[in-house]
């Protein structure tokens, strides 16, 4: 998530929006503290991008292994 101060997101608006468009999440800053957040907008209708998180996710080899007993009951299984 890039981070980035107000005053220099006034002179670099067209590209940050580029950025939040293709998927990007901008935290602005007043200083150092965090004041807003940008983040793409959804409209209704709006088809989405696959592949979006490709290389920053990472599934465990044991992913739809059984759940231990304890845990499954829990669950009501």
């Amino acid at each position: 998530m890039k981070q980035i101060t107000v005053h220099r997101a006034k002179t670099e608006l067209s590209r940050l929006l580029k950025e939040v468009a293709l998927g990007e999440q901008v935290v602005l800053l007043r200083g150092t503290e965090p004041v807003a957040l940008l983040v793409p907008y959804r409209a209704k209708g709006r088809k989405r991008r696959f592949g979006r998180f490709k290389g920053r996710l990472r599934i465990g080899e044991d992913f739809d292994a059984p759940l231990p007993p304890e845990m499954a009951q829990a669950f009501g299984l």
